[in-house]
C-alpha cells in the first residue's frame, strides 16, 4: 500500500505564512469584469431564481495533477439513496460520516472516498456513511474546463439553514440536499472534503466552536486549523443542526485539502479521512497504518472574525492575494467593493482563501487572527 505524507512542517513564527507591511497601491478606478457563464446560478437565501445573477466563470491557472475517478460503482448504494453507502459494524460506537464532491469540481474527496472503498476496511465500531454529494454536478466535470461545475443551479454548500430546507424553492441541489438530510441529521461526525481555487497549504475549517478545534487536534491534519462562522450567502453542510449545538456532543469538520487540482490535495485528502476515522474510533491505528504519512506538525490556529461579504459587482482586490498573507497594520486597504475600500480591522490580519468568485451576496476572502489552540 502506498504511503501518504503531510504537509511540511511550519517555518518560523507563523509557519509559511507572509508578512506585508505596505499599504498596497489601488489598481486605478477600472471596474472588475466577469465573464458570464450562462444557466448557473447562485441563491441568496431570500431572493427567488429568476433575480438572480449567474454565477462568474473563473479561468483556470493550474495544470490539472490529478484525475476524477468512476464512482458509477457506488450509484446503487445501500441506503435507498443514489451514492450514499452504510457500513455498520454491530458494535456500540458513533455513527461516522465522510463527504466528498459537495463541489462536482473538487475531485480530491471522490479520489479519497474511491480508495477508502477499495481497501475494504470495515467499521471496527458504530456506523460509517460514505457519500457523494452534488453528484450530477461531479459527472458534469470537464477538465478541459475545470471551473464551471462546482453546481448545477445553486452552490450545495450554501443551502442547509432549515428555512431554506423547509421553504419553496427549488433547485438541482436543493432537491439533493432535501433527500441527504437524513443522513446529515443522523451523523454524530462528518467530515466533509473540500479543495480550493488557489494553490495554499492546506487547512481545515473547525467552525466557531471549542468543540470543533478540538476534533481537529484530534485528527491531527491539516496543519492550519481555522474557526469561522461561514458564510452571509448562506449555511454550510458542517455547520447544519447539531454540529453547531454547544450543548451537543455532534461535531463536524470541513477541510480545505489545498488546490483542486494539485497531487497533493489528494494526498491530504487520504491522509485526513483516514485520520479522521481513527480519531473517531471507527478504525484502527493499525488499519490506517499503510494509507498515512509520519506524525502530524504542530498544528497553528486562527479564528476568523468575518468574512468580507461582496456588496457590489465591481469588487476588486488590491494585489493578488493567495491566502495566507499577514498583514501588519490595522487599516490596511485590502480592495476596493465600487468605490468603498475594504481594510483590515486590526493588526497582523490574516487572509484565508481570498476569492476569485467575486459577485453581490459572495465571500472575498476570510480575515482572521492567532490564537492560542
Amino acid at each position: 500500500m502506498p504511503c501518504f505524507r503531510s504537509t511540511a512542517p511550519p517555518t518560523g513564527r507563523h509557519g509559511h505564512f507572509s508578512r506585508i507591511s505596505k499599504e498596497a497601491p489601488r489598481h486605478g478606478s477600472s471596474t472588475h469584469k466577469l465573464d458570464l457563464r450562462n444557466g448557473r446560478v447562485t441563491y441568496p437565501e431570500n431572493q427567488s431564481i429568476r433575480s438572480l445573477p449567474v454565477t462568474p466563470r473563473v479561468e483556470n491557472e493550474y495544470p490539472i495533477e490529478i484525475s476524477a475517478p468512476d464512482i458509477s460503482a457506488y450509484k446503487a448504494g445501500n441506503t435507498g439513496l443514489d451514492y450514499v453507502t452504510t457500513f455498520d459494524s454491530g458494535a456500540a460506537g458513533p455513527h461516522v460520516m465522510a463527504t466528498a464532491v459537495v463541489h462536482g469540481n473538487e475531485i480530491c474527496g471522490a479520489i479519497a472516498l474511491d480508495y477508502l472503498f477499495k481497501t475494504g476496511l470495515q467499521p471496527r465500531a458504530g456506523k460509517l456513511t460514505l457519500a457523494f454529494c452534488n453528484v450530477e454536478a461531479y459527472l458534469s466535470y470537464d477538465p478541459a474546463d475545470p471551473t464551471v461545475s462546482r453546481f448545477i443551479d445553486e452552490d450545495f454548500n450554501r443551502v442547509w439553514s432549515e428555512d431554506v430546507l423547509d421553504g419553496d424553492r427549488q433547485s438541482r441541489e436543493l432537491t439533493r440536499a432535501r433527500a441527504f438530510r437524513p443522513f446529515v441529521a443522523a451523523a454524530d461526525y462528518l467530515l466533509d472534503i473540500h479543495s480550493m481555487q488557489k494553490k495554499t497549504e492546506a487547512l481545515v475549517l473547525s467552525g466557531p466552536l471549542p468543540k470543533g478545534r478540538d476534533l481537529a487536534r484530534g485528527t491531527g491534519v491539516p496543519r492550519i486549523v481555522v474557526s469561522d462562522h461561514g458564510h452571509a450567502a448562506g449555511k454550510r453542510m458542517r455547520d447544519y443542526g447539531d454540529f453547531i449545538n454547544p450543548a451537543s456532543p455532534k461535531n463536524s469538520l470541513l477541510v480545505e485539502c489545498g488546490q483542486h487540482w494539485e497531487k497533493s490535495s489528494e494526498t491530504m485528502a487520504k491522509e485526513s479521512l483516514f485520520r479522521f476515522l481513527a480519531h473517531t474510533g471507527t478504525l484502527s491505528a493499525d488499519d490506517i497504518a499503510p494509507h498515512v504519512g509520519d506524525t502530524p506538525p504542530q498544528q497553528q490556529f486562527i479564528e476568523v472574525s468575518g468574512p468580507v461579504t461582496i456588496k457590489t459587482d465591481q469588487f476588486r482586490f488590491v494585489d493578488e492575494y493567495q491566502g495566507f498573507e499577514v498583514i501588519e497594520k490595522a487599516g490596511t486597504v485590502l480592495a476596493y467593493d465600487g468605490d468603498e475600500p475594504v481594510t483590515t480591522p486590526y493588526d497582523n490580519c490574516v487572509l484565508i482563501m481570498p476569492s476569485k468568485r467575486l459577485g453581490p451576496g459572495g465571500s472575498a476572502v476570510r480575515l482572521g487572527r492567532f490564537i492560542d489552540g
